[in-house]
């Protein structure tokens, strides 16, 4: 009787338990955001990363072997063209300068010494020819014999001689002394060449070299750099893809027009800032890198506060403007193996369709094929709903949506 009683209970409480599941009310259809697909003119950006350079780098490099006494400036210092940066010892050039200049002085001294030749043999001469000259009409009168105006010009033809020898000793004390200002201009040289200049005015780099370091023009690391850093060059590679595309969708015939017609672009700092200058890209290698498949670019920027330095790095971003393009909110779209899909609303019911994304651009989706104008998608939430399922629209504004998207990093 017992076991009768337990299974009539279990009965009755199977019975009221399908009841109760069976007076559920039907799930209705879900509620979810939805906007309409709109044209808008936004602009979207191609990014490459750069590397930064001064618009002139020379290295500082000694014309001449010596060990470092001064350095003049320090890194980071603007210097102008001409001023001294370091300078070395000039010990033996010194010794080596007064021994030149000496020989300077003797040289100019044996050049005095043979114009006093010179103008004695030439008195010589005129006294010969002195006597020639008042000896001739004696003789020619038999008033004397010839005997002696034979001698006499002998004596005038000596004279010459010596005259001549007197010339030529002074003509080589005067090569003497072109020898002997060479030697000594060629030391002075070395002199002025133990100040190191800066070659171009601009900023100082790192110093490699300081004092009691043994320098010269064959060490393979430079004492110093100095940059122009008053315009920046900026470089950027494109692969071969984008270089071709590059060509067939910008405006011009050549190169160089391309490259002018080209907006202004904007610079990505390491630390995720705006550049404050515009930059415009100048000129392009002449042809692809066999080793990298790519091809670089040069973007100029101004650098008037001298901010950016050569070395730093950043991103190259060039803008790409759409005209009247079709967008939607990102968060209308969800990409599964490969392909994009948004979730066409129609008679309260959710569709999948496949777009053709061109760009992304401030929370928005650029579309090129897949929906139109006025299309109705659902907003927000699309990875909960599926292909056909029952929806009940709840219309929001399109700012809204992409405004309240926040990026996750």
């Amino acid at each position: 009787m017992k076991n009768k009683i337990i299974l009539l209970s279990f009965s009755a409480l199977s019975v009221l338990s399908c009841k109760k599941k069976d007076e559920r009310p039907a799930q209705g259809p879900k509620v979810v955001s939805t906007v309409m697909v709109e044209n808008r003119n936004v602009v979207g950006y191609v990014t490459f990363p750069a590397s930064i350079e001064g618009r002139v780098n020379n290295d500082v490099r000694a014309k001449m072997q010596g060990y470092v006494t001064q350095v003049l400036v320090d890194e980071g210092q603007y210097v102008k063209k001409g001023q001294p940066l370091f300078r070395l010892e000039t010990n033996s050039l010194n010794q080596s300068a007064n021994a030149a200049r000496a020989g300077v002085g003797a040289a100019r001294s044996s050049v005095s010494a043979s114009e006093a030749n010179v103008k004695a043999a030439q008195a010589a001469v005129n006294a010969a020819q002195v006597e020639v000259n008042k000896l001739r009409p004696l003789v020619e009168k038999n008033i004397i014999s010839s005997v002696q105006l034979q001698t006499a010009q002998a004596n005038l033809a000596k004279a010459q001689a010596q005259v001549s020898q007197a010339i030529a000793g002074r003509q080589q004390a005067s090569a003497g002394v072109a020898q002997a200002q060479a030697n000594f201009q060629g030391v002075q040289a070395n002199i002025d060449y133990s100040v190191i200049r800066a070659p171009i005015s601009g900023t100082v780099g790192k110093i490699n070299f300081r004092n009691g370091s043994l320098v010269g023009p064959g060490d393979p690391m430079p004492i110093s750099t100095v940059s122009d850093t008053s315009e920046l060059y900026v470089y950027f590679s494109m692969n071969e893809k984008e270089y071709l595309d590059f060509l067939k969708t910008s405006k011009g015939a050549t190169v160089p027009e391309k490259l002018k017609n080209m907006p202004p672009v904007e610079l990505l700092l390491a630390n995720g800032d705006v550049y404050g200058e515009k930059g415009y890209v100048k000129a392009v290698t002449g042809q692809i890198d066999a080793a990298t498949g790519s091809i670089q670019f040069r973007v100029s920027f101004p650098n008037p506060n001298k901010l950016l330095s050569n070395g730093n790095s950043g991103t190259v971003r060039i803008p790409v403007t759409y005209d009247n393009a079709l967008v939607v909110p990102e968060s209308a779209t969800i990409e599964q193996q490969g392909l994009v899909y948004i979730y066409k609303v129609k008679q309260d019911t959710a569709k999948s369709t496949v777009i053709k994304v061109v760009d992304r651009v401030n929370n928005m989706v650029v579309i090129k094929e897949g929906a139109e104008k006025g299309d109705v998608v659902v907003a927000e939430g699309i990875g909960t709903i599926k292909s056909g399922t029952a929806v009940k629209p709840q219309p929001k504004k399109f700012d809204d949506i992409i405004n309240a998207i926040k990026p996750i990093f």
